[in-house]
């Protein structure tokens, strides 16, 4: 059944999807569609009690995915009782030590919620869309300093808060305080935002298809406000771009060096197909957890980047071996890429990581925690 559903799921998502850009009148399958193509996978030998079953879990497999990747793992964080001696000992790792979740009340970050002006780019790019994000600044944060930034990205079924960065207990924030304050990175801003590109953004109820619309907003609205508001490395030439569009970007390329992208599976197939699709030129470290159904495959991701002379720094990947949502997606999208494309090579700017594990936070975390300290080395 789990095949079935898998199946299904990757025909809801790639029908006017793969590779089609922000097209929207490409319609989703309707339900009674689904449901066409749910009974021709049912066996004879099936009985009527197994078929109505399957064809009722079936009817929705996004729904499925996205009750997995919402389910939360992690239990409110507990503050240290006994300060350990600032020794940096994280490593990449299957699991993510104690010390790197407790709750951090003094030398520790903040959260903000901004807004932003962006466009429809699903619809109407001319429509101006208020949207919000979530921003991690990291412990002592100084505007006479530089910092990195990475974008996290969130799934199907979330939105900017799908990552719990919402507050001082939020898991992410526990890993950047603790890898920070034990001196295992140099820390840098998070910028948890709203992957999809639309008027109707909303975590329920909007079009899927506005995922795949992400790279304008990425390029043209979130990166020139987030870089333009934080001392980042690109914030002192984009204030002297005074407004002029092609010198943004021209920042923004210039201090490529100094950004990542990484999501959770949409968000993943986010990084891969927007962040190494269309902005490898803005951003040089790449992270995906999970990557969804209607992720590049390696060889197109290859074809993408043959004339591409700029450095990729990394591309780290994780998966559960029982995701049976995104394993076999983000398995074409990434595990054999070295065979096929010669920017990636495994121990120099590339890891496939796979563990026993679902499609849940179990992962996620694990998948943060391992690239905040792969990122900007």
């Amino acid at each position: 059944m789990k095949a079935s559903i898998i199946k299904a799921l990757g025909i809801f998502l790639t029908t006017g999807l793969l590779l089609s850009g922000c097209a929207q009148g490409t319609p989703a399958p309707s339900s009674s569609e689904s449901q066409t193509s749910q009974e021709q996978e049912s066996t004879p030998e099936a009985s009527q009690e197994e078929q109505t079953q399957e064809e009722s879990t079936m009817s929705n497999p996004i729904d499925e995915a996205i009750a997995l990747e919402t389910s939360k793992v992690d239990d409110e964080p507990v503050a240290a009782t006994q300060e350990e001696e600032r020794i940096p000992t994280a490593e990449i790792s299957d699991k993510i030590p104690t010390k790197y979740i407790n709750l951090r009340v003094v030398d520790c970050g903040m959260i903000e919620k901004i807004t932003y002006t962006s466009h429809d780019f699903f619809g109407d790019p001319t429509v101006e869309v208020e949207k919000a994000a979530n921003v991690y600044l990291p412990a002592g944060y100084d505007p006479s300093k530089k910092y990195n930034v990475l974008y996290l990205m969130h799934g199907i079924g979330g939105d900017e808060n799908e990552w719990g960065m919402t507050g001082s207990t939020s898991r992410v924030k526990c890993i950047m305080d603790n890898l920070t304050y034990y001196g295992d990175i140099e820390s840098f801003i998070v910028v948890t935002p709203n992957g999809r590109s639309a008027v109707n953004h909303a975590a329920n109820g909007s079009d899927y298809q506005s995922f795949y619309c992400f790279g304008k907003e990425l390029r043209g609205d979130l990166m020139p406000y987030i870089e333009s508001h934080y001392s980042t490395y690109a914030s002192e030439a984009i204030a002297a771009a005074n407004g002029d569009a092609d010198a943004i970007v021209k920042a923004l390329q210039d201090s490529r060096d100094h950004r990542a992208m990484a999501g959770l599976s949409m968000g993943g197939m986010q990084t891969i197909n927007i962040g190494i699709g269309e902005c490898v030129d803005l951003i040089s470290y790449f992270g995906a957890f999970s990557a969804a159904p209607t992720s590049n495959p390696a060889a197109k991701t290859a074809d993408i980047l043959k004339d591409n002379t700029l450095p990729i720094h990394y591309f780290y990947n994780i998966c559960g071996t029982e995701d049976g949502i995104a394993y076999g997606a983000a398995s074409a999208a990434a595990k054999n890429i070295t065979a096929v494309c010669d920017q990636f090579v495994d121990g120099e700017n590339y890891m496939w990581q796979e563990l026993p594990g679902n499609h849940d936070f179990n992962i996620w975390y694990l998948g943060f925690y391992n690239f905040a300290q792969i990122a900007f080395k």
